[in-house]
């Protein structure tokens, strides 16, 4: 009788045991429910541009600039970051081989005798393969009612054309100056409504500056 009980005892030990091994997978697969927020993300940077690849390109000067004073960073290069941040783009810097002047009064007199004189001042860097991308973000300044001509440069060297173009400018009162238009006519591109915003807004307060590129990057229907 003895020798059963013992028994008894040895086999209610075995299942006790078994009993809890079987509870250690259920905690581990359990542990593993946080998997799908490690996902999430990554859905979600898929989705930014509903899919689309996207490229930002910009020009953009530092320097002594109007109403905002000596600057390291130039006000459209601060959306430029905003908008490849918000969409996962990749970026381009549109940038001349001679650099415009640091003063603010020799820069701007430069820029309008090369808008007078319809110029096309060199540009460097490897030009990016356009056709890898189905949205092309465009950022620049106006400058003197137009777009600052090394942007023109770019347009000559890359093909736009058939393409979808999301401009966004800085200005300091003049508005996006119809540049819109003039990126389409020069590109063939097609051009969505465009983002313009005063380069004081960027630079001073881009906690404002950037609801105001999120809710433009709804506006034109890109999906964050």
């Amino acid at each position: 009788m003895k020798k059963w009980f013992t028994m008894m005892a040895l086999a209610l030990c075995a299942l006790t045991l078994t009993a809890c091994g079987g509870g250690a997978p259920a905690k581990s697969s359990g542990s593993s429910a946080p998997a799908p927020k490690t996902e999430t993300p990554a859905k979600k940077d898929e989705a930014k541009t509903d899919g689309k690849r996207a490229l930002v390109v910009y020009f953009s000067r530092a320097d002594e600039n109007y109403n905002v004073g000596y600057i390291e960073k130039g006000n459209t290069r601060i959306l430029a970051e905003m908008i490849a941040e918000a969409t996962g783009a990749d970026t381009f810097e549109i940038k001349p081989a001679k650099p415009y002047p640091k003063e603010y009064t020799p820069a701007t007199e430069l820029a309008k005798k090369e808008k007078n004189e319809n110029a096309r001042p060199e540009i460097v860097g490897t030009m990016p393969d356009v056709s890898k991308y189905d949205v092309i973000f465009l950022g620049y300044p106006i400058w003197w009612g137009d777009l600052p001509m090394p942007c023109y440069t770019f347009f000559d060297k890359v093909k736009l054309e058939g393409k979808t173009v999301a401009p966004f400018c800085t200005h300091e009162g003049s508005g996006l100056s119809g540049t819109d238009r003039y990126i389409a006519d020069t590109t063939k591109a097609k051009v969505t409504g465009a983002l313009e915003m005063k380069g004081t807004t960027a630079q001073k307060n881009q906690g404002e500056a950037k609801k105001e590129v999120l809710a433009w990057l709804k506006k034109i229907g890109i999906d964050l």
